[in-house]
C-alpha cells in the first residue's frame, strides 16, 4: 500500500523586479520536498477541503465564476507557499481570471500574468485590485497578449527574474461552464473560452497543436526563470468521444522540449478528505458523463485529482547541463 503524505495548505502596478525592496533577492531553493520517495511515496496536496465557490467567496469578484476553467485557489496557494519566499516573483502565462496572481499577492509575492482574452484579463485586473482592498501586499500586473510569444510581451528586465511559474493549459474548446435547470431541460452557459470566432486560443487546437503551443510558452518561461526556478503545471486528462485524452503526458513532453527538467509529479486533490476517505466534488458534466458511460456498460469513474507536474530550469555549467 502506498504511503500518502497529505499536505494541508494553508490599483495594479507594473512589476519591474523579482525581489521586493529589502528582500535581498532571497528565495526558497527547490528542495524536492514534494518528490516521491520511490514507489512507496506519493505527494498529495489536500486542496479541496472546501469547494471552489467557497474558496473564492469574497476573495474574487463575482464575474470570476463565468470563466469556464478556473484553477482552485488552494492549488495555486500551495505551490506558491512551498516553492517561493515573500518578495519572489511569480508568473502565470495563461492567467485567466488571475487566480495565481491573487494568491501570490495575498502571500506577499509579486506576480504578473499573460492573458489572451481581454474579457478575462479585465476580470484578473479587478481581482488584483480587490485583493489589495483586502490587505494583499504583493504587486501584480496583467499583460494582454498571446503567451506563445511571451518574450515579445514581457520587459527584458524580467529575464532571469521569475522564481516560480504556476499555470494550467486549456482542456479543449468546451469545458464545464455553468448549468441552470429550466422547462426545456438543463441550460448550459459560459462553457467556452470565447464565442468561437477567434481560433487563436490554444483551446481550439488538437492535442498535438496544444502541446506544441504549450511548449512554445514553456520555452519562453524557461528564459524568464532564474537559475533553479520552478515551473508547476496542473493538468488532467479529459474525455473526447468517450476516449481518455492524456494531457499530463503531453505536458511533460512539452516541458522537456522547452528545455525544462521534470523533477516531480504530485497529486492535487479535487475531492475532500473526510475520515480517511475521499468525498468527490464532481461537476454536473462529470456526473453526467460517468452516469451515461455506466449505463452503456463502461465502468467509468470520476476524476478526483489534478496531476501536478513540476519542472526545474536546467543550469548550464562548464561541465555540461545539470538540474
Amino acid at each position: 500500500m502506498a504511503k500518502h503524505r497529505f499536505s494541508q495548505e494553508s490599483g495594479t502596478q507594473p512589476v519591474v523586479s523579482g525581489a521586493r525592496p529589502g528582500s535581498g533577492g532571497r528565495h526558497r531553493a527547490y528542495d524536492a520536498r514534494h518528490r516521491s520517495a520511490g514507489p512507496d511515496g506519493l505527494s498529495v496536496w489536500v486542496t479541496a477541503q472546501s469547494t471552489g465557490p467557497v474558496q473564492r467567496k469574497g476573495r474574487y469578484v463575482a464575474e470570476s465564476v463565468k470563466h469556464p476553467a478556473r484553477m482552485l485557489p488552494a492549488i495555486a496557494a500551495h505551490a506558491i507557499e512551498h516553492y517561493t519566499e515573500p518578495g519572489d516573483l511569480v508568473l502565470d502565462p495563461m492567467c485567466g481570471i488571475g487566480t495565481t496572481l491573487v494568491e501570490a499577492v495575498h502571500a506577499g509575492r509579486d506576480a504578473f500574468g499573460i492573458e489572451y482574452e481581454s474579457r478575462w484579463s479585465d476580470v484578473a485586473d479587478a481581482n488584483i485590485k480587490h485583493a489589495h482592498t483586502q490587505g494583499a501586499t504583493g504587486r501584480a500586473a496583467v499583460i494582454r497578449g498571446d503567451s506563445t510569444g511571451i518574450l515579445s510581451l514581457v520587459p527584458a528586465a524580467l529575464t532571469g527574474q521569475v522564481a516560480l511559474v504556476v499555470t494550467s493549459p486549456p482542456y479543449g474548446p468546451t469545458v464545464h461552464g455553468l448549468v441552470e435547470p429550466g422547462e426545456g431541460g438543463v441550460q448550459k452557459s459560459d462553457n467556452t473560452y470565447n464565442d468561437g470566432t477567434d481560433r487563436g486560443n490554444l483551446a481550439y487546437r488538437d492535442l498535438t497543436g496544444l502541446a506544441d503551443g504549450f511548449a512554445q510558452i514553456l520555452t519562453g518561461c524557461a528564459t524568464l526563470l532564474r537559475p533553479g526556478g520552478v515551473v508547476v503545471v496542473t493538468a488532467r486528462p479529459w474525455r473526447k468521444h468517450g476516449q481518455l485524452v492524456d494531457l499530463p503526458s503531453a505536458v511533460i513532453g512539452a516541458g522537456v522540449r522547452a528545455g525544462l527538467i521534470p523533477v516531480d509529479r504530485c497529486v492535487a486533490l479535487l475531492a475532500a478528505v473526510r475520515d480517511g476517505g475521499l468525498v468527490a466534488r464532481p461537476s454536473f458534466f462529470q456526473l453526467q458523463a460517468v452516469r451515461k458511460a455506466r449505463r452503456a456498460g463502461t465502468p467509468m469513474h470520476l476524476i478526483a485529482h489534478e496531476d501536478v507536474l513540476v519542472f526545474q530550469r536546467a543550469e548550464v555549467t562548464e561541465g555540461g547541463v545539470v538540474a
